[in-house]
């Protein structure tokens, strides 16, 4: 709550690099509708993939791996758990599971963050519940040894803790006086901090990550890995959490660098997620489906660049052969000709 008790006395400002993440995650998520009603029949690849990446990516960034040949049936099957390893990647695949479903209409309270822990640490005596002895975050080595790195909340201060991050959380989502991503990324930065659970912190900062987008109009992360892409990015997603937490319990630290990750970690979510679309295989006869849904969800007069605008996937030439089909057909007419032509729905 530290971070998030910063924001709300108006303590920061944000700088000129996170309001550029901003704009650009802003435009994306602007198109992100556009991209979804498109083409949501090549969708499906999309969802499936991402699920298991994020499953598997979550995991083994905290060092817990499955052996390849065996994620498929993890993933999706129902064949009883090998080994431990196999049990928190088919519990995460559960979590992930309950926010796809449910998205913003799953709260984010304390309850659901117990219940996130509990599904990603299975049949552990310790799922869902908050830790009972003192644990630090260690750093740990190439030669071998090892330090503190960053002091954690004391066991006996969690509930408490815990409670104060959800006041504060509800009270800058009532007021919306912070743009959402920030308030998410400080929430994150502070979740992380507090370090409630002894383990798989990390593995339920990601999943709150990823419902918080959804309560944020963001659903990129359905069909892109943001895990995935955190882990690609490893070193300096936990060089950034390192920078940003030095003198947290203070109050005296720069939450920006954390921040500014998780904007670049969206933001390049939305990029793949663009650039994937772009490549994958269309059916034959979609983009005239697409530019024929276009049409008839016109209420009146509309040019060829407002099919454009619409139906971005779709070239121009194709466009204008599509229209005077449709034309002989008889279900549009053109009412002007020019650079600007009108054309008309006829309700035939």
């Amino acid at each position: 709550m530290m971070t998030l008790k910063k924001f709300i006395a108006g303590l920061e400002s944000i700088p000129a690099t996170t309001s550029w993440y901003l704009a650009d995650i802003s435009e994306s998520k602007g198109k992100q509708e556009l991209f979804t009603k498109q083409s949501p029949q090549r969708l499906n690849s999309l969802k499936e993939h991402a699920l298991i990446e994020s499953a598997v990516s979550s995991n083994r960034i905290e060092g817990v791996e499955v052996e390849q040949k065996r994620i498929g049936t993890v993933i999706f099957g129902k064949s009883l758990s090998q080994d431990r390893s196999e049990e928190e990647v088919r519990g995460y695949r559960d979590a992930l599971n309950l926010i796809h479903s449910l998205g913003s209409k799953l709260p984010v309270t304390e309850e659901t963050c117990r219940k996130l822990h509990s599904l990603t640490r299975g049949e552990m005596w310790d799922a869902g519940k908050y830790k009972e002895k003192d644990s630090d975050i260690i750093e740990k080595r190439a030669n071998g040894t090892s330090s503190v790195r960053f002091k954690t909340v004391s066991a006996k201060q969690i509930p408490r803790d815990m409670q104060q991050l959800q006041a504060v959380w509800d009270d800058v989502v009532e007021e919306k006086r912070m743009h959402p991503i920030i308030s998410l990324a400080a929430y994150n930065l502070d979740f992380l901090c507090i370090h409630p659970f002894r383990d798989g912190n990390g593995r339920v900062s990601r999943l709150l990550m990823l419902l918080q987008y959804y309560h944020a109009g963001i659903e990129v992360g359905r069909y892109i890995s943001l895990e995935r892409l955190i882990e690609q990015n490893k070193e300096r997603y936990y060089e950034t959490l390192k920078l940003s937490s030095q003198g947290w319990h203070e109050g005296k630290h720069n939450p920006w660098h954390y921040i500014n990750f998780l904007c670049f970690i969206v933001k390049s979510a939305y990029q793949e997620f663009e650039e994937r679309l772009g490549r994958m295989p269309k059916p034959r006869g979609e983009k005239t489906d697409i530019v024929r849904k276009a049409v008839a969800g016109f209420s009146g007069d509309f040019s060829v660049a407002d099919v454009q605008k619409t139906c971005p996937w779709v070239g121009i030439d194709m466009i204008r052969r599509l229209l005077k089909d449709f034309q002989h057909n008889g279900t549009i007419e053109c009412i002007s000709r020019g650079r600007g032509a009108k054309w008309r729905k006829t309700g035939n």
